[in-house]
């Protein structure tokens, strides 16, 4: 996937920039899946308290990095009109397998598990250098 087509894809978040955790996409089936990463740079402003001198991903921050992906995988689908108001509504089966330090790009990878009206099921999981990171299942609505 090229730079424009990444970028144009990410501009669906509602994000502000210092609350993005998708820096770009490596694939993506429009409405179907997608892959991404996230480069932890080290100067994210939780990184501060989370844990001094020890610096550390939180695990729900990887958790909204899956449905950050979610939301850009299902905006794209090309047979259903993107959502207004896409949220993050219901965490299942979230699992934390290891920790995610500054310097470190994350590999993410998403997949529309389904749809009902204003209701997206999607399937996540991160994996960073040494292996797996997080894995969990989420539920986004919008209108």
């Amino acid at each position: 996937m090229n730079a424009d087509e990444s970028t144009a894809a990410l501009a669906s978040l509602p994000h502000g920039p210092e609350f993005r955790f998708v820096d770009r996409l490596t694939k993506l089936d429009p409405g179907q899946s997608g892959a991404g990463e996230y480069r932890i740079r080290g100067d994210e402003a939780f990184l501060a308290g989370h844990f001094p001198g020890a610096p550390m991903m939180p695990g729900v921050v990887l958790v909204e990095a899956i449905a950050q992906l979610g939301g850009v995988v299902a905006q794209s689908d090309p047979v259903v009109p993107p959502l207004a108001d896409l949220r993050l509504t219901a965490i299942r089966a979230a699992k934390i397998l290891g920790a995610a330090v500054p310097g470190e790009t994350l590999r993410l990878r998403a997949t529309v598990e389904g749809r009902l009206g204003g209701l997206i099921q999607i399937a996540g999981e991160i994996e960073g250098p040494n292996g797996p990171l997080a894995s969990a299942k989420v539920t986004l609505s919008g209108r």
